[in-house]
């Protein structure tokens, strides 16, 4: 029971990790549909279409080349403009965001505390060299298509030159109006500390006396992607990210979250409902606008772009609109990492963009004492290897338990096996084969030994053990955080495979000392998984590696422990059924003589 127990986890973990490397597919490139693509680099940056699609009541059509006979841009002048292009940079405490006034968008958000690890610069959520057609985040789109286009070749008035945010809130405005009477007015608010990566953005347009309602959306996102060395360890590309309660096919569905991939959007491009927050995420980052439970509606538009080298990889990202409540915008932005306390502090609902998976419930305890060790050690490694100890300290009664059921099952393996020979000529439909079953149960019951006591501690382990996988394969807060010596970072491989090798001899030195009842096949089949898991974990997150290597070691401390409380096992030798017959037929013919000497 235990051996199959152990080689189910371990084959069960062993598919999880394959396919997180090799068998997940990356997102499925839809078909060619009419207004995905890019549009073609000559189209002119003045008539911008609308970069997100949306439902078919509302859809915006792509703006068509201005036609001078019948537009002529040159009867329409700029009355509060700007007078020649410029950048607007904000510094906040975590941001460094560049602004153009010609559109009146950011053009670069860069994570301060977030390295590329190629370039080693800070990391750029805002994807660059895209096509000119591709609006900027935070654009205005209009229902007229003509409008969206003049908002965003128009040379907007900056509030100042540039913004330092310190200790209070700062807010940078842009304002353009024309001799038609179309005027804009964007304001973006910055939060200093720990909000430092919320933006507040209002937006309010008229036409003349009309207040127009447009949308806003964000044109291809999300940036920061980065190749990763291991699919154990990375989603790579960005997908939509909803939460609320979104109207479905069959009504209003409950609250919880949407993630639509690439494959997802062609067949549904647009959501609404009830929205806590919508926009794009990848792997570590996230670009969100904070809805907070309002009616709303956004919609989804897959950009496929090409390398930005010859050699490198295609680019997949996704664009997004959104239609909020009101004619006048006034919503918060959250554009950073997906840093666990940084989301709860925001919004507490926010934490549901992390893909925890399905052990989520009890990922996030795991998280919680992560972080709480982290403040005390200062080094994400150590404080994965003190949680692990925790951990272990926590489950070492099942551990122990385990341990011993085993131990009482090896030391009835040669009067089990004994049984087992005696009923080996019989097929397995002979109804005399089920007395075989009924003698062991009574051996087991004679022993005190339950089957089922090394199995059960065994499985309760299991959630810790793939809810630490699912923990250290999603936080961003060891991402470039080193160890000792020669790990630099966490989140990637061992650059010189030395934690892998020392894991896989802790398996080996483990699987020996555990006790077991497989046969000698069956043993050498099993001290081969080390030598997988050895070549699965070279490539996967050091921060993973140093929790297993850990846990091994733990294991093999407990074993040598509960060896020396139970004490070495009791052999127990069983006569060949013949000499058991012999004997008992001697007993027989001696009781014989001695009835027949009374007579």
């Amino acid at each position: 029971m235990e051996r199959r127990v152990l080689l189910a986890f371990l084959l069960s973990l062993l598919v999880l990790l394959v396919y997180q490397s090799l068998v997940a597919p990356p997102p499925a490139r839809p078909p060619e549909v009419a207004g995905s693509g890019a549009p073609p680099q000559s189209a002119p940056p003045a008539v911008a279409p609308d970069q997100s699609p949306a439902p078919a009541a509302t859809s915006t059509p792509a703006a068509p080349p201005a036609d001078p006979a019948t537009a002529p841009r040159e009867e329409i002048t700029p009355v509060v403009a700007d007078q020649e292009a410029r950048e607007v940079v904000v510094e906040t405490e975590r941001v460094r965001a560049v602004f153009r006034n010609r559109g009146a968008s950011p053009v670069s958000w860069l994570l301060k505390e977030h390295l590329d690890r190629e370039t080693g610069a800070a990391i750029d959520l805002v994807p660059g060299e895209l096509p000119a057609v591709e609006l900027p985040p935070f654009s205005l789109v209009f229902e007229d298509p003509e409008l969206t286009g003049r908002a965003a070749d128009a040379l907007y008035r900056p509030s100042a030159q540039r913004v330092a945010v310190a200790d209070r809130a700062e807010t940078l405005a842009f304002e353009f109006e024309d001799s038609s009477g179309f005027r804009i007015r964007k304001e973006y608010e910055f939060e200093p500390g720990m909000h430092g990566y919320l933006v507040r953005f209002r937006a309010e347009a008229f036409d003349g006396d009309s207040r127009l309602a447009p949308r806003v959306a964000w044109g291809p996102a999300l940036g920061g992607v980065e190749a990763s060395s291991s699919g154990m360890a990375y989603r790579e590309g960005p997908r939509g990210v909803i939460f609320g309660r979104l109207v479905g096919v069959e009504g209003v569905e409950d609250e919880g979250i949407t993630r639509p991939t690439s494959s997802d959007i062609v067949a549904r491009p647009a959501y609404s409902g009830q929205i806590g927050f919508a926009g794009v995420d990848n792997h570590y980052f996230l670009a969100v606008a904070l809805v907070g439970r309002q009616e709303a509606e956004v919609a989804y538009r897959y950009v496929p772009l090409p390398p930005r080298t010859p050699d490198g990889p295609a680019r997949e990202l996704m664009a997004f609109s959104l239609r909020a409540p009101g004619e006048t915008i006034d919503l918060p932005f959250f554009v950073g990492p997906k840093e666990f306390d940084l989301l709860e502090q925001v919004d507490a609902a926010l934490i549901r963009s992390i893909d925890f998976g399905w052990l989520g419930w009890l990922v996030v305890p795991l998280h919680r004492s992560l972080t709480w060790v982290h403040a005390y050690v200062d080094n994400w490694g150590w404080a994965i290897i003190i949680l692990t100890i925790l951990v272990n300290i926590v489950i070492f009664p099942l551990r122990h338990k385990s341990v011993v059921s085993m131990r009482k099952m090896q030391e009835v393996q040669p009067e089990m096996k004994a049984i087992q020979e005696r009923y080996s000529h019989l097929k397995a439909t002979d109804p005399e084969k089920q007395k075989m079953n009924q003698e062991i149960m009574a051996l087991y019951r004679d022993r005190g030994v339950n089957p089922a006591s090394g199995c059960l501690p065994m499985l309760l382990t299991f959630p810790v053990l793939f809810a630490f996988f699912s923990l250290l394969r999603s936080a961003v807060e060891i991402r470039g955080e080193p160890f000792v010596g020669w790990i630099t970072d966490l989140s990637v491989e061992d650059p010189l495979y030395i934690t892998p090798i020392v894991m896989g001899a802790s398996m080996v030195l483990q699987q020996k000392m555990t006790p077991t009842q497989a046969d000698p096949m069956q043993q050498k089949i099993m001290m081969l998984m080390p030598v997988v898991f050895t070549f699965m974990f070279v490539w996967a997150p050091s921060g993973l590696v140093l929790y297993w290597l850990t846990s091994n070691v733990i294991g093999i401390l407990q074993t040598v422990v509960t060896n020396r409380v139970i004490g070495p096992p009791k052999t127990r030798t069983v006569r060949p059924p013949a000499e058991r017959r012999v004997k008992k037929s001697g007993r027989g013919t001696g009781s014989g003589r001695k009835a027949r000497q009374s007579e």
